[in-house]
């Protein structure tokens, strides 16, 4: 009986040994600049530049999204994405706030509009070379 009820040492320290290689795991995966991160980072630039954002600036506004937008809301912004007949750029007022119009998450557009404004003015001053 008391055979029974003694601890495993072996058992223990694999255990352990699983539980570090699991938070190890875990912090490269979700820590800030971790592979999770870094692939949402690249997705989102990528997107940006398939519709028509010139490279500069969805460099710059992809890590920004990443971190002031989740999961969900990175996805409500693919309804920007042109349907079905329209063009890959609205070319009008009018279309791209029927774009936008398509997205129900407010605080996802006013970030977008935010970022877009502030990527834009700061890769026009670039530009002017002051």
């Amino acid at each position: 009986m008391a055979e029974a009820t003694k601890t495993h040492p072996v058992r223990l320290t694999v255990i352990l040994l699983a539980i570090v290689l699991i938070a190890v795991g875990a912090w490269f995966t979700f820590r800030d600049g971790g592979w999770l991160n870094q692939v949402t980072e690249d997705r989102v630039e990528d997107a940006l530049i398939i519709n028509g954002v010139p490279l500069p600036i969805a460099e710059c506004m992809a890590p920004k999204l990443t971190e002031r937008l989740s999961i969900g809301q990175l996805r409500s912004l693919e309804k920007l994405a042109p349907a079905e007949g329209e063009e890959s750029v609205p070319t009008s007022l009018s279309g791209a706030l029927d774009r936008l119009n398509r997205i129900e998450d407010a605080e996802a557009v006013k970030q977008l509009a935010v970022v877009g404004a502030r990527c834009g003015s700061e890769s026009l001053l670039r530009g002017l070379s002051l």
